[in-house]
């Protein structure tokens, strides 16, 4: 399987290069899915210098600050690659998540307005009469959706900050999970019992309910990830040179 695309547009040289350039990157970053290929994800500066119509300069001040915040790994005469987590690093970093979003459901429940809580429904409407496991990429999505839309709605600003930078893995390790072990079906029953007890203003349950539901996922990945590993033992070996990345132009970033 080939390494995953980033998809970047020609920035607006209408605002500050460096901080378009980071928020460009930053969101294709989290759209890519890192996990579902052996070996490394390779980034090409000059190829990224292409795309995005900006000289080489504001994108290597964008990757210092991707780099500080642990989304991309400079090496120097190898390349930049987007960082990728052991098994045990990407269980911490679910139950991590799930305190997180259990405190997101709580304030959820306090402070979303009715109908934001009823859009929740939407997300699922399609599988109300036919099984997640028959259409999982449409399902995979709407799961990760609602995820995020459980952050959101919490109001808590640092509460959205702090989960970006869990979001790139904890998004790719769901959407390469969701259709084992029966998880979809499952999963969509959870969602339900969530959103019944935020629409109940049920703070104590839906926060209990979201924080076993993601612990759920880190229990998968303890008996089933060791794939995670794997992937790492196929990558080339340091000092072998790079691992071409395929750039796209189609997409974009949302």
């Amino acid at each position: 399987m080939p390494p995953p695309a980033i998809n970047v547009q020609p920035v607006d040289v209408g605002t500050t290069f460096r901080s378009q350039v980071y928020r460009t990157l930053k969101h294709a970053i989290i759209d890519m899915d890192i996990y579902d290929h052996p070996g490394e994800v390779r980034l090409d500066e000059r190829q990224l210098s292409d795309q995005l119509g900006v000289s080489r300069t504001p994108i290597r001040e964008a990757l210092t600050l991707l780099e500080q915040e642990g989304f991309v790994r400079l090496e120097p005469r190898r390349g930049i690659f987007v960082v990728r987590k052991t098994k045990q690093e990407i269980i911490e970093m679910i139950i991590a998540w799930a305190a997180l979003e259990s405190m997101a459901a709580r304030l959820a429940a306090e402070r979303a307005s009715d109908d934001d809580l009823r859009s929740l429904w939407d997300l699922f409407r399609d599988f109300e009469e036919r099984s997640p496991a028959d259409h999982m990429k449409e399902y995979s999505d709407a799961n990760v959706a609602f995820h995020k839309t459980i952050i959101r709605l919490s109001g808590a600003r640092l509460l959205q900050d702090m989960t970006d930078n869990l979001f790139i893995h904890i998004r790719a390790i769901r959407k390469l999970t969701i259709g084992r072990d029966n998880r979809a079906e499952r999963s969509i029953q959870d969602h339900r019992e969530i959103i019944t007890a935020l629409e109940l203003r049920d703070a104590e349950a839906a926060g209990r309910l979201a924080r076993e539901h993601t612990l759920g996922l880190a229990a998968h990945v303890e008996r089933h990830g060791d794939f995670l590993d794997w992937l790492d033992q196929l990558s080339e070996p340091r000092g072998r040179g790079d691992i071409g990345l395929a750039l796209s132009l189609t997409g974009g970033v949302r």
